[in-house]
């Protein structure tokens, strides 16, 4: 049996396999992104794959508490296009 590494959705603070989780990144530059490979350098933040976590994430901006800076409309804006695919 391989083991399954898992993570916590920083909104809904279930814990779910990592494959199931989208992560965003603070780079050391103070850059955000959204980190396809989730092997990004920088601090991350793991939410669940869904239109209405990252709307409840961009409503309390938990985002910005975790990743200790402002995190740009463009960015929950590009997981909800990852979503729909």
């Amino acid at each position: 049996m391989k083991k399954i590494p898992m993570r916590s959705c920083v909104v809904t603070g279930e814990k779910l396999p990592k494959k199931e989780l989208i992560r965003v990144v603070r780079t050391p530059e103070g850059n955000v992104i959204v980190d396809e490979s989730g092997k990004a350098n920088g601090r991350g933040a793991y939410l669940k794959k869904s239109i209405e976590t990252f709307d409840k994430a961009q409503k309390t901006k938990i985002l910005n508490k975790k990743l200790e800076v402002e995190v740009p409309d463009s960015i929950y804006e590009e997981l909800k296009s990852k979503v729909g695919e």
